[in-house]
């Protein structure tokens, strides 16, 4: 068990992990439909988890067991196809951006549903972060072209579904290990997302060069961007608070937009100085 000296290291682990994860689904998109790369992504992380987590799967008590279920559903099912989707008509870093609506949610669903208690600078905190998306979505959009705004709604959901996650494991997990709780995920996401796979058309696709390219892609995000990474957000969640967990979406932008940049996306100086007000929120969020 980390201690919470370590929760900036986590959130910088993540935040780079995570900001990786939508220019590993650009290029996973460009041989695999949407829900071929979801279900991948899933069947990926799922062998991972089983290689390195197994033993832990007798440590979850019987009666957590639906809600391993439950978050498996919000914290991976629902948001690896909503993004995959989206991202057929939104560039990378402007899904990147759009993820950083996670700690607002985290916050309302927190304090409505949950009873969760705030202070004044939290919520001020998240508005100013929320601010600087809005501003780096804003003055993105001539430099990334026009955004699809039903995709870019689909981003909003999956944002939705991981700040009712978040709160779930720290109200009903919180004693369990975040190894098993990965572990636990995937395993009961496993056999739907091989339905899926091959009720899309991927035995009949799967020897093709690009499909193979892109299916190394996935592979990559699932086992990390979404194995080792949800390890650590969980842990993350268990020696801080949802909120400050959820906190680590503001970093995410950054580095989604740099691997942009990289990519052929510009960045202008107004999406900088929304990055800059991202940063500041974060801090403010986190302060007690």
């Amino acid at each position: 068990m980390l201690s919470k000296n370590n929760k900036w290291l986590l959130l910088v682990l993540l935040s780079l992990i995570w900001g990786s994860s939508f220019i590993l689904i650009k290029r996973g998109l460009v041989g695999l439909n949407p829900f071929q790369l979801g279900a991948l992504r899933i069947i990926f992380a799922c062998l991972f988890m089983v290689i390195v987590g197994f033993k832990s799967i007798p440590k979850i008590p019987l009666y957590k067991w639906k809600y391993v279920a439950i978050t498996s559903l919000f914290g991976n099912g629902l948001p690896v196809f909503l993004f995959a989707y989206a991202q057929t008509g939104i560039k990378s870093s402007v899904s990147g951006i759009l993820n950083s609506l996670t700690p607002l949610y985290t916050l309302l669903i927190g304090v409505l549903a949950f009873g969760l208690g705030f202070v004044r600078n939290q919520v001020f905190g998240v508005v100013l972060g929320l601010t600087g998306c809005l501003l780096l979505v804003f003055f993105g959009k001539s430099a990334t072209g026009e955004t699809d705004y039903f995709c870019a709604f689909l981003v909003v959901i999956a944002t939705m579904c991981y700040a009712l996650n978040v709160n779930l494991i720290k109200k009903y997990l919180s004693d369990v290990s975040p190894l098993a709780i990965t572990t636990g995920n995937f395993l009961t996401l496993l056999i739907p997302a091989l339905i899926i796979l091959f009720a899309n058309g991927y035995a009949e696709v799967m020897t093709q060069p690009e499909v193979i390219h892109s299916t190394l892609f996935i592979m990559v995000l699932g086992m990390i961007g979404t194995g080792i990474a949800n390890i650590l957000y969980y842990q993350l969640i268990q020696i801080t608070s949802p909120l400050f967990a959820s906190s680590v979406t503001y970093f995410i932008p950054i580095v989604a937009m740099s691997w942009g940049m990289l990519d052929g996306e510009s960045l202008n100086f107004m999406q900088l100085a929304g990055a800059g007000v991202i940063l500041s929120g974060v801090y403010i969020a986190s302060k007690k």
